[in-house]
């Protein structure tokens, strides 16, 4: 975790810095550096000890074309501590970003591994981390990058597992988190002959074009804190407004906010990204507050919405600019980066870097490569409800899906491949028997998962209070009723799926 410069708070959406020229945003398409699901730290009790190693296994590049015999070395890890012959073997299924062995010995899992008596796998999802099926992530290349592949990956390692580690007469239970979460459901949809129940811990089971309810969710979970908050970002949103239209109030602009560059004003995509860069300083910490990632060790406190909040509503003998731009400073000293950029051109020439080596690589370009081939969820401000203004429109999206990969990309592409996901997997209306989704009230990422029981063997677990996969994280103390009775409702229904 990094120190921050400012009130000493410490930042929990975990990254590593670029030291290249290339630039991504920090928080791009409700996705930050590292995956949607990002590790908790190492405990007191495990510090100074291996970490698993890395193991590999001999994995289909195309599962769907029997003529095709190509393969790739997909990573996994291992934890059989707690196993016990006959018992279950957990599978913790990776997202978008890389696979971290911290989790094979932190979590809620492991305690869930302790009660019964578990095995621990996680699986790498293919294109991410280290695990590289192709020579480069070029348009052609990242074809077999879907999540149809993935779920046939998890079915090949589920059974090359019962045949290494003898485990034939174990049951399995899937889990993920975020898109490995609508993963876990799915696999139990799609394979439920090799997998026994799933946790789709904040699982966005639905594919949505124009992701409208994302800010919407933000701006109730701001004002919960303070409805003044809300009302302030609005009123700074409406300043900035103001000051584009001269070019004093650019300069202005440019100094208030650190901004790495002037302000082209006859540049939309450049308008646009810095609207929507400076709205992700608020969705990373609402998607992830108080989330106990970093329950021990930390010095000071999380970047919370009250933070933000505190920022926004005190002194407002200051304009609410002012106030707006203080949490882009607090941004970027967390980050430890020395301006803001807000270049389209910078992130779209990032975004087109094919090599394994390149930062784009990370993740970024090939979730968003997910996104524009087959699930969208592009969160807009076209919500006239929501305050941050509404400078980056749906287009605004489908342009990068172009400008990145292909002018094929456009509207209707987009808009038949979520038919498509949606067609598949059932979306809101999935069918599935021995499945829970946990999801968290404050989570922008709720309004596309199942929030309500779908039979009373597909349940919903609705956690006031908490934000994006709080109940995989380690326990605190200070964990809300609700999150300390789900954590202890998933461990329960594990016990029935297993009986």
């Amino acid at each position: 975790m990094q120190v921050l410069g400012i009130n000493e708070v410490v930042i929990f959406l975990v990254c590593m810095l670029s030291t290249s020229d290339a630039w991504t945003p920090r928080f791009f398409r409700g996705r930050p550096r590292g995956g949607l699901v990002p590790p908790p730290p190492r405990s007191e009790d495990n510090q100074g000890t291996p970490l698993s190693p890395d193991l590999w296994f001999n994995q289909t590049l195309n599962h769907f074309d029997s003529a095709d015999s190509r393969s790739f070395q997909q990573r996994y890890f291992m934890n059989d501590k707690y196993f016990k012959p006959g018992g279950p073997v957990f599978l913790s299924i990776g997202g978008e970003g890389p696979a971290n062995p911290v989790w094979m010995e932190n979590g809620a899992w492991v305690q869930y591994a302790q009660d019964h008596k578990a095995m621990m796998f996680m699986m790498e999802h293919r294109y991410y981390g280290k695990t590289h099926p192709t020579d480069d992530m070029s348009v052609d290349n990242l074809q077999y990058l879907n999540s149809e592949q993935a779920l046939a990956d998890l079915a090949q390692f589920i059974t090359f597992a019962q045949n290494k580690y003898k485990l034939t007469g174990s049951k399995w239970i899937a889990i993920g988190g975020s898109y490995s979460g609508a993963l876990a459901g799915w696999f139990r949809m799609k394979y439920p002959h090799l997998v026994t129940g799933a946790i789709a811990t904040s699982a966005p089971v639905f594919a949505k074009l124009n992701f409208l309810e994302y800010l919407s969710v933000v701006r109730d979970s701001l004002a919960e804190n303070s409805q003044s908050c809300v009302s302030n970002i609005q009123q700074a949103v409406a300043e900035i407004d103001k000051m584009m239209n001269t070019s004093e109030g650019r300069q202005t602009l440019k100094t208030m906010f650190k901004l790495c560059e002037d302000i082209n004003i006859t540049n939309a995509e450049d308008v646009s990204n810095l609207y929507s860069v400076l709205t992700g300083n608020f969705e990373g910490v609402v998607q992830y507050n108080k989330d106990n990632r970093a329950f021990e060790g930390a010095v000071g406190s999380n970047i919370t919405i009250g933070t933000l909040c505190d920022i926004m509503d005190k002194n407002t003998s200051r304009p609410a600019v002012q106030r707006f731009a203080d949490v882009n400073s607090l941004m970027l000293a967390t980050y430890q980066e020395k301006c803001q950029d807000f270049s389209y051109q910078s992130m779209v020439s990032d975004m087109k870097t094919v090599d394994w080596k390149s930062d784009a690589a990370e993740g970024g370009r090939q979730w968003t490569y997910q996104t524009c081939t087959e699930f969208g969820f592009y969160q807009t401000s076209d919500d006239n409800s929501q305050p941050f203004g509404h400078k980056f429109p749906l287009q605004f999206f489908i342009k990068q899906c172009q400008d990145i990969y292909s002018p094929k990309f456009n509207a209707d592409f987009i808009s038949r491949a979520i038919t498509q996901t949606n067609m598949n997997y059932g979306g809101y209306g999935i069918k599935v028997t021995n499945v829970v989704f946990p999801n968290g009230s404050v989570d922008p990422w709720h309004a596309l998962g199942i929030v309500k029981d779908l039979s009373p063997n597909a349940t919903a677990i609705f956690i006031q209070g908490t934000a994006h996969c709080a109940n995989m994280y380690p326990p605190s103390s200070s964990d809300p009723a609700g999150l300390v009775k789900a954590r202890a409702t998933i461990s329960k229904l594990i016990g029935q799926w297993i009986a």
